[in-house]
């Protein structure tokens, strides 16, 4: 079972309820968008700047399209529904994890830094877990660390 695959808190409530703790742990700043298939909230605490990005579901995902147990096809408003669903169980998880972390931080479970790291804007947009991915994998795949100068070479 996933966490809040029942839930009927719309999206806007988790929205709201992911800014209301934000502020309450000294955000400075608040957004969020989306595009295609990506939802995205950025913030701003303690000078960095935060972007998590939610993968939402392909709408046209078997999932959607058929009931789970028989697999005879879904009316569009049944696919619609579930779709739906689909979309506020994310966002419920997501304002889960934001209220989680930040609570872990409050206590000293974390640093600001460890907890939020790899979702740490870039100057150039991308996030330091972007960015760092593909050198983590050269690096296991090597056996090897980057060179620490590159433009010295080896």
């Amino acid at each position: 079972m996933r966490y809040a695959e029942t839930t009927t808190v719309s999206e806007d409530r988790s929205r709201a309820e992911i800014e209301r703790n934000l502020k309450r742990y000294g955000a400075t700043g608040f957004m969020y968008g989306w595009s295609g298939t990506d939802a995205m909230i950025g913030f701003v605490v303690r000078s960095r700047q935060i972007k998590l990005v939610v993968p939402l579901p392909d709408k046209n995902a078997d999932e959607f399209r058929y009931t789970p147990v028989q697999r005879f096809v879904r009316s569009p408003k049944q696919q619609q529904d579930s779709y739906d669903q689909a979309v506020r169980q994310r966002w419920r998880a997501l304002a889960l994890y934001v209220k989680a972390t930040l609570e872990a931080i409050e206590v000293g479970i974390l640093t600001f830094d460890d907890a939020f790291l790899a979702y740490t804007a870039l100057p150039g947009g991308a996030t330091v877990g972007q960015w760092m991915q593909p050198q983590i994998e050269a690096a296991y795949a090597t056996g090897r660390m980057p060179p620490l100068l590159p433009m010295l070479g080896e």
